[in-house]
């Protein structure tokens, strides 16, 4: 059975035997769902059995504590990667990709965590296959307000939800577009809109809706809370660090650069020092807001 589905204008399908449990999980794809949409960038496929692999590791293991683990093989001119829900579990599936990224065989190791599984291979299909599309998967919660979107971005753990939770008690006029992956998309005539997308970690958040970008912000805590405006090196390591793709591998490092570069010639980015209370959302609503 097919399922086809529309994220950022960038369509998809999943092909899950009939009876499948998995069938059952979808909930969160539902809002994307998009039966008419053209030919997929990418087919995830679930299987029963891979053939056999020759697999050679180029990437992996150095995830942040507590979160997904990826180990990414090369396998002859493909691809396969393994994901681990963290460090010390084992894997609970495995993905046979083509070169391209545009056909997945996923085998689900673990039932119990199956939609696990189809999720990671999804986002890590996604975020290879639309590289070089000026589209960046990123790790980061979105706050929409006066009909743009602003981005928190920080590593697990430090404050990216609970700036949103202050915005959304503190700021009037404020809702949550997505937890923990929206899309950032460069459009052709060179500005910028965030996605909501099927992937949002912990928190149920699953909207299909884009805005136009208002800013990246990077969270930093301090027991102080002011902003700063980041510099152009800055801005890229920001944006660098938060974005997925495998920048190891030339030719997906280069088409990623170039949308760096793209994006952050008309998106600003600043450093917010901020403890966790209503003075950090108001003194970056402040500047965000600002006429």
């Amino acid at each position: 059975m097919t399922k086809t589905y529309t994220v950022a204008g960038h369509s998809f399908r999943f092909a899950i035997p009939r009876g499948n449990a998995l069938l059952e999980q979808l909930g969160q794809y539902a809002p994307f769902e998009s039966p008419k949409a053209g030919n997929p960038v990418f087919t995830v496929e679930v299987v029963k059995e891979l053939p056999q692999l020759t697999l050679t590791q180029v990437y992996g293991g150095n995830e942040e504590p507590g979160q997904p683990v990826i180990i990414l093989y090369r396998n002859g001119s493909g691809w396969a990667f393994d994901m681990h829900p963290m460090a010390g579990y084992p894997a609970s599936g495995r993905v046979v990709a083509d070169s391209a990224f545009t056909q997945a065989r996923l085998k689900v190791l673990d039932p119990s965590q199956a939609l696990f599984a189809l999720n990671n291979a999804a986002m890590l299909m996604f975020a290879f296959r639309t590289a070089g599309t000026g589209t960046l998967e990123m790790h980061a919660s979105v706050i929409v307000n006066d009909g743009r979107a602003f981005l928190w971005l920080a590593r697990s753990g430090t404050g990216k939800s609970t700036h949103s939770r202050l915005w959304l008690e503190h700021v009037p006029g404020s809702r949550l577009l997505n937890d923990d992956n929206p899309v950032v998309r460069l459009n052709p005539d060179g500005s910028v809109e965030v996605y909501g997308s099927p992937w949002s970690g912990k928190t149920p958040c699953y909207k299909n809706e884009h805005y136009p970008a208002g800013a990246f912000v990077h969270i930093v805590r301090s027991p102080e809370n002011h902003m700063e405006k980041l510099g152009v090196l800055e801005s890229y390591a920001l944006i660098y660090s938060s974005s997925s793709g495998f920048k190891t591998d030339p030719e997906m490092a280069d088409k990623l650069h170039s949308t760096f570069e793209r994006i952050l010639s008309v998106t600003p980015c600043y450093d917010l020092y901020c403890r966790p209370d209503e003075e950090a959302a108001r003194v970056c609503s402040a500047k965000l807001l600002e006429p």
